[in-house]
């Protein structure tokens, strides 16, 4: 076991700390306040290379999940969490890489590659939760192609996307009863599709939307993968989606510690800095043990991701650890700043909706559970 980064993954470190640094949390919250975009910061990490870094080497990356997943946390922990890393090179672009033909593969991940263009995903509906099987957003055959219709729910960042990757109900299997889903990649410019903003109290640059498909007309060029055959592809984007949501859970957590032990170094009272009292000082080591132990669980889970490996364990288990050890760590450098750990000034209330947000979703502490339960313990289902 080698616990040591390369010299090259940790130069791609301290440069995307350093370039989302010379944005900051500031700019992140008043753009995110505003209604604005993290569009500069995209575009600074894009033009190096750094937001595709996954993405096949011919289509502009080269590297791994491992890659992907240190962007993301050093992002995050300069205090710019971006939703788009979990979306569109995560899920998207590793699905088409994995399961596109190559004219798609071509069409669609040089943009994603470069960051030039960003997809959305859009599998969540009102009425299924976390049972993809009731999916009721269908694809009908035509005689030239598909129509797509149904509604989808807190999708991440569409306005800002070119595409959509969306899981569809193209049959029923007769045997179980369960929907056989097919994906299909859908301009967001495509006549038929209505995005109606969801208010939430999170302090993000992406913003969720309810989507409205209305006889979405689409060519079968755009469907990734078999007719029906849409779980093994989803299934396999969905553990970057978690590895990927740890990442962003870790680089928060260390942006709260950070901020509190710089803080409990140069507050003074009674006539000694808060950080030498052991009611300080205790919780945030605990707080710092806890986030290394689940960031040592996202290493493991991006490291079996590139190896090809079954990685569906460890992603769930990473994210679970990562969402309980980054709001233990905010919580507590919210407590080490007192009063000023409400105020807007210090960023840290700012960036508590989003980790609490990565606690419920993308996938919720209780199906993380079910899932081991059922996989690693092979205890019987209860769904």
């Amino acid at each position: 076991m080698d616990f040591q980064e390369t010299d090259e993954q940790q130069l791609l470190r301290t440069t995307v700390f350093s370039l989302a640094s010379s944005f900051g949390h500031r700019y992140f919250e008043q753009q995110a306040r505003s209604g604005g975009k993290a569009d500069e910061l995209w575009k600074a990490l894009s033009d190096p290379g750094f937001t595709g870094v996954n993405v096949m080497e011919p289509f502009g990356g080269g590297m791994g999940m491992a890659e992907l997943a240190a962007v993301a946390e050093e992002t995050a922990a300069a205090g710019c969490p971006l939703l788009m890393f979990l979306v569109s090179p995560a899920i998207c672009g590793e699905v088409i890489g994995r399961f596109g033909t190559e004219e798609q593969q071509h069409r669609y991940l040089p943009g994603i590659g470069s960051g030039s263009e960003k997809m959305a995903f859009a599998i969540t509906e009102p009425d299924a939760g976390s049972n993809s099987h009731s999916l009721s957003t269908t694809a009908t055959r035509t005689a030239t192609g598909w129509k797509i219709s149904g509604t989808k729910y807190y999708i991440s960042g569409i306005d800002e996307a070119s595409h959509v990757l969306v899981v569809t109900k193209t049959g029923t299997d007769p045997h179980s009863g369960r929907g056989q889903l097919t994906l299909f990649v859908v301009p967001t410019s495509a006549q038929g599709i209505d995005l109606s903003p969801i208010p939430v109290e999170v302090v993000a640059t992406e913003k969720q939307f309810t989507v409205t498909f209305t006889n979405v007309e689409v060519d079968d060029s755009c469907r990734i993968g078999p007719e029906g055959g849409a779980l093994r592809p989803l299934f396999m984007g969905l553990n970057p989606e978690r590895i990927l949501s740890a990442a962003v859970l870790v680089g928060l957590g260390r942006y709260a510690i950070d901020k509190a032990a710089r803080y409990a170094n140069d507050r003074v009272v009674w006539g000694v800095p808060i950080g030498a009292h052991q009611g300080i000082a205790h919780p945030l080591a605990k707080a710092k043990i806890d986030l290394e132990m689940a960031r040592l669980m996202l290493a493991k889970a991006a490291w079996e991701f590139d190896q090809g490996l079954d990685a569906a364990e460890s992603s769930n288990m990473a994210k679970l650890a990562s969402a309980d050890a980054a709001l233990q760590a905010i919580d507590q450098a919210m407590q080490t700043h007192g009063g000023n750990g409400m105020a807007t000034e210090y960023g840290l209330a700012t960036i508590y909706g989003m980790a609490r947000l990565l606690k419920v979703a993308p996938v919720s502490r209780e199906m993380i559970l079910n899932y081991v339960a059922t996989h690693s313990l092979k205890l019987p289902r209860s769904y």
